[in-house]
Parts: C-alpha cells; structure tokens; sequence
C-alpha cells in the first residue's frame, strides 16, 4: 500500500516511517509536517493509506479529513486517547494508535486496512448541522431548530472558524457546521467554490474583475486553482 505520514513532529513522522520499513507491503511516498502541505500533494496523488496525527498548529487531524472528498484508509496516530469514540466516527479511519507505538501494535493496524475493501464514502461527522431535503430546500440547525432555506435564495457561503455564514436574498444565517459539509448538500449547477472560504452561486454573479467576483455588495476573491473552472461556468460571448 502506498501510504503518506502527515505529523508535525519531527521524530513522530521518523517513527512512523522506521515502523513502516518492517512492512513489506508499505511504501511511503512522503511525509508533511502539517495538513496544508498533505492537501496539495494529494490533489495531484493517489495514496491508499494515510498515517495521521490529530493534534496539529492551525489544522487538526479532523479539519484535514474534512477537506478530503473521497478519502483513503486512514490510521490516526496520537498521543491524546481522547479522541477514539469520535474517530471512528468517520468510515475512513480504520484503527486508532496512542503513541508510543509498538510495532506489533502497528502491524495489527495494518492487517486491519488491508483487510477492508476501498471505501469512496464521504466522512460522516457527528454534529452535522446541515441537512437536506427534497426539492430546493435546505434545512439548517440554529439554536436546535430546522430552519428552511430556498436554496436557489443563497447567493454566497463563507467560511469563518468553526461555522459558516450562509447569505440568502432575504437573510444571512450563521451555522456551526463546515464548508465541505454544506458544498456536498448545494447543486453542482448552481454553485461552486472559488476559494478556501467561499462558495458562490454563479447564477447571481454580477461582475468578474481579476481574480474577484462580486455579487450583491459582496467582492469575494477566486483562487488561480478554481478560475479555470469559474470561467469553464459562464456563458462567455
């Protein structure tokens, strides 16, 4: 299996890679000492197998596998005990190991991922604050109440910390919940994301200027990785 080692600890990710040289089946491809590094590489690269710390500056464990759409076997790797009921919440991570690691330990994980077949299913969290309904509806959780939005309303979704601000024609709605969550629930036709933190309705752009939209009163910026698929979206003379 081709496996990637994401840990910012320096003799963490050593450790890990000595305990992966005693599996003949491992082959690491590379090791990132945070999750922006392993997101870039896996846009470009396909990895059966991901050894992962959880505790990491600006972006956990966690918030890296919610960026991932269709995530490989992953083996958590850590030194909090705390977080093993929540892990295995999501169907992707297939065994939990509290450093220090002994290597029998280790090849029990291993055995483990080999034996589950591929999984394309997408993580599934445990305050999921967005949910779905027929038609053009979507239901958010605010204040323990379902509120309905007509999604052809939403013009623009921002991310900001641990929510999301969703902006409608008629009212701006701020959900705990996470931009990936609300992009799987949103119509391909309608919406895209053009940045880390912003989702647009392309149907309301008014103007493109650069590597901005502006829709309403809003100026949102456009990534150069996500211009080429904005412009590919409209109806260009």
């Amino acid at each position: 299996m081709n496996c990637i080692i994401i840990d910012d600890e320096a003799t963490a990710r050593m450790i890990i890679s000595q305990l992966c040289s005693n599996v003949p089946s491992l082959n690491v491809l590379e090791e990132f000492p945070n999750a922006m590094q392993a997101i870039k590489y896996l846009n470009q690269n396909e990895v059966d197998l991901i050894f992962l710390d959880i505790h990491m500056p600006d972006f956990t464990g966690f918030d890296f596998i919610e960026t991932l759409k269709n995530p490989p076997k992953i083996v958590l790797t850590t030194s909090d005990p705390n977080f093993a009921i929540q892990a295995f919440e999501y169907d992707c991570i297939v065994d939990y190991l509290v450093k220090p690691i002994t290597l029998e330990r280790f090849k029990k994980a291993i055995d483990k991922a080999e034996s589950i077949k591929e999984t394309t299913a997408k993580p599934v969290s445990k305050s999921e604050n967005v949910e779905t309904s027929s038609g053009n509806d979507l239901y958010v959780n605010i204040d323990r109440r379902l509120i309905k939005i007509d999604i052809p309303s939403i013009y623009l979704v921002e991310a900001k910390g641990d929510y999301i601000q969703v902006k409608t024609e008629d009212k701006n709605y701020t959900v705990h919940s996470t931009l990936k969550k609300i992009e799987d629930k949103l119509p391909d036709d309608l919406f895209l994301k053009v940045h880390r933190s912003y989702i647009i309705n392309v149907k309301k752009i008014i103007d493109i200027e650069d590597n901005s939209v502006l829709i309403k009163k809003d100026v949102i910026p456009v990534s150069r990785s996500n211009r080429p698929e904005l412009m590919k979206r409209l109806n260009l003379l």
